[in-house]
C-alpha cells in the first residue's frame, strides 16, 4: 500500500482497490479526512482504526449527543494519555468534528450540502447573506478546542487520578464550552385583583416549554400549568419562583421562572401598604355642616362612617382595621383613610353670597 502523489493532492489505497482521496469520502461512509475508516491506512501507521465520526455518532444526521461523545474521546485520544504514533492527528479529527457539529451553522450546511458545501462554499443561489458561502477551514488547534471544551490552561490533568484512571465527570465537563450554563431567569408580572389580595386566591398560569426527549438531543414544545396559591395581605413586588421550569437543552440548566404580584387598579381604593385609601365626594354644605359617608368594603360589607367635623382640603378620617390583611398575620388589618373631595357650588346669586359673608365673616 502506497501514497501516489497526483499533483492535485494525497491519495490513500485504503484495501480492496479503493483510491480515498484527501476530502473525499470512502465506502465506509467516513467522511472527509483519509485514514479515518476502518480500513489499512498510512495515516494511522498502516493500522485499522476505527472513525472518529462512526465512533462519535458524528453522521449527517447526527443521532447521538455530540458533547458526551467528545469529551469521552478527547480524553481517550489526548497525547497525554494516548501515546500510539497516530494519537495527536486522531485527536486533532476529533476536535474538527466537534467544531463542527457543536456549531449549528456548521452542521446545517453539512447535512444539507456534505463536504464539499462546507469546505469549498454554499452554491450561489443558496448562499444569500450566509457567512459560510465562502467555505469553512479548521484553524488546526485541537488543544484551543480542548481547553474551550473543559475550562483551563491543563485541562487534561485534572480529569485523571494520581494512577492514571479516567475520572468520570459531570454532563459536558466542569466549565468551558461543553459546561453546563444556566440560563438567566424569566421575569413575568402577575396582575392579581385587589379583592384576590384582599381574600387569597388560586392562579394558575400555562406556559410552553421546550423539554427534552429521552434521547438527550431532540426537544418538544410542551404546555405545563403553574399553580400560584396567592397568600391574603399579598402586596406588590411579592415574588413567586418556579425553579428550572424554563426551556430544557443539552447542556444547559434551565432557567428560574419568577412571577412579580402586581396590583391592578381598582375602581374605588388605592393600596399603600396595609392602608386603604379611599376619595369620597361631598358638598360644601356637607363639608361645613356635617355628614355620613357610605363605604362598600372589599369584602362586601356596607359602613357608614359619621363626619361630624368641618372638612377642610387636608382633612381625612382614619377607620381602624378596615384595611388590608397582614400577609405575616391574616387576622390583622391596616386602617382605612377617607378622603374628601369637596364639589364647591359653580355660581351663586348676591342674595345668597351676602347671607353667606354675614354668617362666615369672624
Amino acid at each position: 500500500m502506497e501514497g501516489q502523489d497526483t499533483g492535485n493532492g494525497s491519495h490513500w489505497d485504503t484495501g480492496g482497490g479503493e483510491v480515498l482521496a484527501q476530502g473525499a469520502q470512502s465506502s465506509c461512509g467516513c467522511p472527509w479526512i483519509p485514514g479515518s475508516c476502518s480500513k489499512p491506512c498510512p495515516a494511522w501507521g498502516g493500522g485499522r482504526r476505527p472513525c472518529p465520526w462512526n465512533e462519535m455518532g458524528f453522521k449527517a444526521n447526527l443521532s447521538h449527543p455530540v458533547i458526551l461523545s467528545y469529551r469521552k474521546l478527547a480524553l481517550k485520544y489526548h497525547p497525554l494519555k494516548c501515546k500510539e504514533p497516530w494519537g495527536p492527528k486522531r485527536f486533532q479529527q476529533l476536535a474538527e468534528a466537534y467544531d463542527v457539529l457543536s456549531d449549528p451553522m456548521k452542521k446545517g450546511i453539512y447535512d444539507k450540502f456534505g463536504e464539499e458545501g462546507l469546505k469549498g462554499g454554499i452554491p450561489l443561489e443558496y448562499a444569500g447573506d450566509n457567512p459560510w458561502s465562502v467555505g469553512y477551514v479548521f484553524h488546526n488547534n485541537p488543544e484551543k478546542v480542548f481547553r474551550e471544551f473543559f475550562g483551563g490552561d491543563n485541562p487534561f490533568a485534572e480529569f485523571f487520578a494520581e494512577d492514571g484512571s479516567e475520572v468520570l465527570l459531570p454532563f459536558g465537563g466542569p466549565r468551558g464550552r461543553g459546561a453546563l450554563r444556566r440560563d438567566p431567569p424569566i421575569v413575568r408580572d402577575l396582575f392579581v385583583s385587589l379583592e384576590d389580595l384582599f381574600h387569597g386566591c388560586t392562579k394558575k398560569i400555562k406556559i410552553s416549554r421546550r423539554v427534552m426527549n429521552e434521547d438527550g438531543q431532540t426537544s418538544t414544545i410542551r404546555d405545563k400549568i403553574l399553580t400560584i396559591d396567592v397568600q391574603p395581605g399579598w402586596q406588590r413586588g411579592t415574588r413567586v419562583t418556579f425553579e428550572k421550569e424554563g426551556d430544557q437543552g443539552p447542556n444547559i440548566i434551565p432557567a428560574d421562572i419568577t412571577f412579580v404580584v402586581q396590583e391592578k387598579l381598582h375602581p374605588r381604593f388605592r393600596r399603600l401598604e396595609n392602608n386603604l385609601l379611599y376619595v369620597a365626594s361631598i358638598s360644601l354644605a356637607k363639608a361645613l355642616t356635617g355628614c355620613t359617608v357610605d363605604v362598600w368594603t372589599l369584602d362586601g360589607r356596607l359602613l357608614n362612617i359619621p363626619i361630624n367635623d368641618i372638612v377642610h382640603p387636608k382633612y381625612f378620617k382614619m377607620v381602624p382595621g378596615e384595611g388590608m390583611p397582614l400577609a405575616q398575620d391574616p387576622q390583622r388589618r391596616g386602617d382605612l383613610f377617607i378622603y374628601f373631595d369637596i364639589l364647591f357650588p359653580r355660581r351663586l346669586s348676591p342674595q345668597v353670597k351676602t347671607l353667606l359673608r354675614s354668617i362666615l365673616q369672624p
